[in-house]
C-alpha cells in the first residue's frame, strides 16, 4: 500500500484515518484519485442531511471535484471513503459491494462490521491498483461481486466463510482476534488474518472470472491440477487424514493441497500479500545493503505499479524483504512475520497468477 501524508501538515496519516491526528483536519480516501486527502465542506443549509453535504479537497488533483461522504460514514461512522458527487449511489465503491451487514442490535457487532469493512477496503484498494475487473452483484447479477457479513444464531446452522458464485460470506467471528487466533492454533495454521480471508475468497471469484472459461484452463490444470476432481470428497479426505507429509514441496500452505481450487485461492492470496507488502516497502523508500556479501540485498524500488513489473523483479525483491521482516519480528520477540517457504513449484504457481492478472489489467 502507498504511504499517505496530510496535505496540510505533511505528517503521515494512515489509510483508515478520518481525522489527521496532528492538525485535526477531516480526512477521507478519494478512490478516484487513490489518495487520502483532507476535505472542506461547501456551504449548505442548516437542515441539509449529513449524507447530502458536499465537500471539496484542497489537493491540486481534486480541483473542480466535489464529494459526498459514504452513507456508512454519515449513518454508522463505519467508512472513511468519499463518493464523487455525480455518483447517484449513496455508498462508496467498497461499501456498495456489501449486501448483508451484521445484526447491529447485538453487542459488539458494529465494531466487528467496522473491522470487516476496513479489511475489505484494503482488498478493494489492491484490486483497483492491479486494475482487476469487478462490479457489484446489484449491477451484474451473473458475474458481479457481493459480500455477506453474518454471525451464528443460536439453534441455527453455522455461518461458513466461503465463496459461492461471486458471493463472499464471512463469519463475523473472524473479526474477533481471540476467536480467530484460537482457530489458527487449533487448525495448525502459521498465518490467519481477517485480510487474509478476503484475499483468499476473492481468489475463488477471480478463478471464475479469469480462468474457468478462458484459453488458460489447460495451462491451469498443468500447473495446479485438474479442478474437475470431486471437491467435496477431497475436502472430507483432507480433514480426515490431513495434508500429505511433503505438502510444502508443492504447495504454499497445507490447505492449498486440498484441491486445485484451494491451491489457486491460497496462491492468489499469497500473491496479494507479496505485492501489497512490496508496494509499501517501495513507498517507504526501503533498500537493503547488508555488511556481509552473503546476506540478501535489495535496491530501492521505483514507484511503478506491480502489474507493470516483471515477475522476476517481484520475486527477487520478495526474498530479501521477508528476510528483514522475519529478523525484525524476532528482534521484538514475535513469531516470523512471514512463516512460509516458497518451493520452485509454488514460485511457478505465483508466476501463473501474476500472468493472469497482467492479462486482465
Amino acid at each position: 500500500m502507498r504511504v499517505f501524508h496530510c496535505d496540510h501538515c505533511r505528517l503521515p496519516v494512515f489509510f483508515e484515518n478520518t481525522i489527521c491526528g496532528s492538525c485535526g483536519h477531516k480526512l477521507a480516501y478519494l478512490p478516484d484519485l487513490k489518495l487520502v486527502a483532507s476535505l472542506d465542506p461547501l456551504p449548505a443549509d442548516a437542515d441539509t442531511p449529513a449524507s447530502e453535504q458536499l465537500w471539496t479537497s484542497p489537493v491540486p488533483r481534486a480541483k473542480d471535484r466535489t464529494y459526498r461522504l459514504c452513507e456508512n460514514n454519515t449513518r454508522y461512522n463505519i467508512c472513511n471513503w468519499a463518493v464523487p458527487s455525480d455518483d447517484p449511489n449513496p455508498l462508496c465503491q467498497s461499501c456498495r459491494l456489501t449486501r448483508i451487514i451484521p445484526d447491529l442490535s447485538r453487542d459488539g457487532n458494529q465494531n466487528a462490521w467496522r473491522r470487516l469493512e476496513s479489511a475489505k477496503q484494503r482488498l478493494v484498494y489492491t484490486l483497483l491498483e492491479l486494475n482487476l475487473p469487478f462490479r457489484a452483484k446489484s449491477e451484474d447479477p451473473r458475474m458481479g461481486l457481493a459480500f455477506q457479513f453474518m454471525g451464528d444464531v443460536n439453534g441455527g446452522p453455522r455461518v461458513l466463510t466461503g465463496h459461492d458464485n461471486g458471493v463472499i460470506t464471512v463469519n463475523i467471528d473472524e473479526a474477533d482476534d481471540v476467536v480467530r487466533e484460537g482457530r489458527r492454533i487449533s487448525m495448525h495454521e502459521p498465518y490467519r488474518t481477517l485480510l487474509g480471508h478476503f484475499r483468499h475468497e476473492i481468489g475463488h471469484y477471480y478463478w471464475d472470472l479469469l480462468i474457468r472459461d478462458s484459453i488458460d484452463i489447460d495451462a491451469f490444470r498443468q500447473t495446479f491440477g485438474d479442478e474437475r476432481m470431486d471437491y467435496d470428497l477431497a475436502l472430507r479426505d483432507y480433514y480426515a487424514r490431513g495434508p500429505a507429509a511433503n505438502w510444502n514441496d508443492r504447495f504454499v500452505s497445507a490447505y492449498a493441497s486440498v484441491h486445485p481450487w484451494e491451491d489457486w485461492a491460497e496462491t492468489w492470496a499469497h500473491y496479494l500479500h507479496m505485492t501489497d507488502t512490496l508496494e509499501t516497502a517501495a513507498a517507504c523508500g526501503l533498500s537493503l545493503k547488508p555488511d556481509r556479501p552473503d546476506e540478501p540485498a535489495m535496491e530501492k524500488q521505483p514507484k511503478k505499479p506491480i502489474h507493470q513489473q516483471s515477475f522476476n523483479e517481484i520475486i527477487e525483491n520478495w526474498f530479501p524483504l521477508t528476510y528483514v521482516l522475519n529478523s525484525l519480528n524476532r528482534g521484538m520477540g514475535l513469531a516470523d512475520a512471514y512463516p512460509f517457504i516458497l518451493s520452485a513449484p509454488v514460485v511457478d504457481k505465483l508466476r501463473f497468477v501474476h500472468q493472469a492478472i497482467c492479462k486482465s489489467s
